[in-house]
């Protein structure tokens, strides 16, 4: 599980868009070397988080300090050791992956020859001898999802944040990518995973958070929340915490009007 440092601390984070108030006093203290299992409902404040510790949103209030550094300060000096896959990712799709990766050893200050050599070897290990030199624009979406895991990776960061990062994946790679994962861990990595897809959350994380209403109504392993909430699988303590029980319901009302004559 990595040691006891603190790798992420926030407190009472809380954030507003206008009159709405998005996080309502975040507080979490985030060791090294753990899987982080980050889930909630659309609008529960999770994206709005992540792009708080990523430094793209400002304007919050409460403390955020990442690798020992108040981030509030303006220094982009943690963000070298930051990886990020988003859920929607814009990517210069008119390059080659060479190109692209090229221009990310630049802004991350890395020699491009040991750089090129490195992606190569990650491409290949992903299943895409050969490709480097193609432009994005015509690689698969599991190709493209592929690309931004290896971006995410390529300067050996501290703290990963993948939102839905199994996007397009087929079956073997998503294999690949969990064991990634859990030996990124092992070697004192912290992973923020966000995903919808509860029984891979469930699997890989060490700690789960469920954010509801921009506030954290749970968090523990997937052991201690089934044993506080008396519930079989995690999907089902998600929809018992976020009081989300009309799956049924709603499911047949859904199909009797799609198999209306």
């Amino acid at each position: 599980m990595g040691n006891s440092e603190s790798i992420i601390s926030i407190v009472d984070l809380q954030m507003s868009y206008g009159s709405k108030k998005v996080l309502k006093g975040i507080n979490l203290e985030i060791p090294r070397g753990q899987i982080i299992g980050y889930i909630g409902t659309n609008g529960a404040g999770k994206s709005t988080t992540i792009k708080i510790m990523l430094g793209i949103l400002d304007g919050y209030t409460g403390k955020v300090e990442i690798l020992g550094q108040d981030i509030s300060n303006g220094s982009v000096e943690y963000k070298k050791k930051i990886g990020y896959v988003p859920e929607l990712a814009d990517i210069y799709e008119n390059l080659t992956a060479y190109e692209y990766i090229a221009f990310l050893g630049e802004i991350y200050g890395l020699e491009e020859e040991k750089l090129i050599e490195k992606a190569k070897k990650l491409m290949g290990l992903f299943g895409m001898e050969g490709v480097i030199n193609s432009r994005i624009s015509s690689y698969s979406k599991g190709m493209k999802q592929k690309l931004l895991i290896i971006c995410s990776l390529i300067h050996n960061p501290e703290i990963l944040f993948f939102d839905e990062p199994l996007s397009g994946l087929d079956a073997n790679s998503v294999m690949v990518f969990k064991e990634v994962m859990r030996s990124l861990a092992n070697n004192g990595k912290t992973i923020f995973y966000s995903s919808h897809i509860m029984d891979v959350v469930e699997k890989v994380s060490d700690r789960i958070l469920l954010l509801n209403d921009g506030q954290v109504v749970a968090d523990g392993s997937f052991e201690e929340l089934n044993n506080n909430q008396k519930e079989g699988s995690l999907e089902e303590i998600f929809n018992q915490l976020t009081g989300f029980n009309e799956h049924a319901k709603i499911a047949k009302e859904f199909v009797s009007l799609v198999c209306e004559v």
